[in-house]
């Protein structure tokens, strides 16, 4: 694609977000800002949080991923499912019942500030991570679709994406976000749609023949079933995807502040559903995309791209498919990045302002200013951890953010368990040294597994890290 035109598109495309922000931030104040007034519509949070949760991860990973893990990715969207009951019966009711804005407050109401302030540091920094992580796959495809050919640095493209996001943002927050998501959501699954019609297209496939292609090709195993010793096996795979559902959205400041926006628990129950039963066959599109992409190379005889979170770029914006499917690539990229990184970083400045700056205690004009400069400081250090991740080369993103997430979610993990699942108080002014140590161990652990237990140890690590930090807890419990 020509890069100018490329260039306009997005730039069109933002153009687009900003008259949505405007509409949406009008009279604005604080409680807009972090909760939206509770009066976001239960079906729309649903719509937005599912291409927040996909994000350009799942956009350009889970495709390239087909290629050493098969589907077996569905076996832990299952227990996806599984831990969105788990959030929809167990968390929501809670935070519901004590009228939360932030989540973590629950930690200082039931053990104290040193927990509450850990639970909140946590989130701040595996939401950051996380969130750079993702916006540095996005930065990277449009610093090869637009900026080098333009002879822009990567460090000014990570200065414009993450800008124009504070720009849509910073007014209107949440209100704004549930509304951006959804329109991104659209996008990109939109993007995904129009791929595979393509490239069916392409390779003359009518849809009964492109389903038995799939399904009958080596990319469709979805079943691990006989070597336990295998990251991929079921049941490790399917209680990994229950427990992160459980942390990454319901211990998770970004995405249940979405739900916390809606005016009453049995509308965002009714959210969790819908918004979860939707992640299979989501998913699953996702991975026919990828298994449709490999069949695709092959049949065109081209090589593999050295990195496989580069094939789905490669295909649309390398001249290999018709120029429609580059522009959407685009679009349902950009949006599926945006969706992520823009909640993100409301989320983290309603954690940070709240949690750890008291804000809730300030009169209305210093607390929106304090506000402002703290959207302004996590946009800043969000393209530094950009940068970090460009200067480290990271190659599948989508195993990087799970990995991740097993250490940091894991002590936030055992923290709301235990205090969800025991009546006992701790000794809070340990917590803050209690949550290093669970990764620490869990760190040496898997450096050693191999050797140790012969076997790797996959994304279970944030079942090993809450279950050590629930054991330390315990440990530090107060005889009362």
């Amino acid at each position: 694609m020509n890069p100018i035109y490329t260039g306009l598109l997005i730039a069109g495309y933002f153009l687009l977000l900003l008259i949505i922000s405007v509409f949406t931030s009008r009279k604005a104040d604080n409680a807009a800002f972090f909760l939206g007034n509770r009066k976001s519509p239960w079906y729309i949070v649903s719509i937005g949080m599912i291409g927040s949760s996909l994000s350009g991860v799942t956009f350009v990973s889970v495709p390239g991923w087909v290629q050493s893990q098969q589907f077996t990715y569905l076996q832990m969207v299952l227990g996806f499912i599984l831990g969105y009951i788990v959030v929809a019966n167990v968390l929501l009711p809670l935070y519901y019942k004590l009228n939360l804005t932030s989540i973590y407050t629950y930690l200082n109401q039931r053990f104290g500030p040193g927990s509450y302030k850990s639970g909140a540091f946590l989130f701040i920094v595996s939401r950051t991570v996380g969130s750079a992580a993702r916006m540095y796959l996005m930065a990277g495809v449009l610093q090869l679709a637009v900026f080098d050919a333009l002879n822009i640095p990567f460090y000014i493209t990570v200065i414009i994406t993450i800008g124009l996001i504070w720009l849509y943002t910073f007014r209107g927050g949440i209100k704004t976000i549930i509304w951006t998501d959804t329109l991104q959501t659209i996008l990109m699954i939109g993007a995904v749609l129009t791929t595979i019609f393509y490239i069916s297209k392409e390779m003359a496939f009518t849809p009964l023949q492109l389903i038995s292609s799939i399904s009958e090709s080596d990319y469709s195993n979805i079943w691990v079933w006989s070597d336990w010793k295998s990251s991929q096996h079921f049941i490790k795979q399917f209680l990994s995807g229950a427990f992160i559902t459980i942390v990454m959205t319901g211990l998770d400041q970004d995405m249940m502040q979405k739900n916390l926006s809606i005016s009453g628990i049995k509308k965002a129950r009714k959210n969790m559903y819908w918004y979860g039963s939707a992640f299979l066959p989501i998913n699953l599109l996702f991975l026919s995309l990828g298994a449709l992409m490999f069949m695709y190379v092959q049949h065109l005889g081209i090589a593999l791209p050295q990195r496989a979170d580069d094939l789905y770029p490669m295909l649309a914006l390398g001249g290999h498919l018709p120029a429609a499917v580059g522009v959407i690539f685009i679009l349902g990229l950009v949006a599926a990045a945006y969706s992520s990184a823009d909640s993100t970083l409301t989320a983290v400045t309603t954690s940070f302002s709240i949690d750890i700056l008291n804000i809730d205690k300030m009169d209305e004009v210093r607390a929106k200013k304090t506000r402002i400069l703290v959207h302004i400081g996590f946009t800043i250090i969000t393209a530094l951890v950009i940068l970090i991740f460009r200067a480290l080369q990271q190659d599948s993103i989508i195993n990087t953010i799970y990995t991740l997430a097993g250490y940091t979610y894991g002590p936030l993990l055992g923290l709301f368990a235990f205090g969800l699942f025991t009546k006992m108080n701790i000794n809070d002014k340990w917590v803050p040294l209690v949550v290093l140590i669970p990764p620490i161990i869990t760190g040496v652990l898997d450096y050693n597994a191999l050797n140790w237990f012969g076997f790797k140890l996959g994304y279970e690590k944030l079942m090993i890290n809450g279950l050590i930090t629930f054991f330390i807890l315990w440990l530090i419990r107060r005889n009362e």
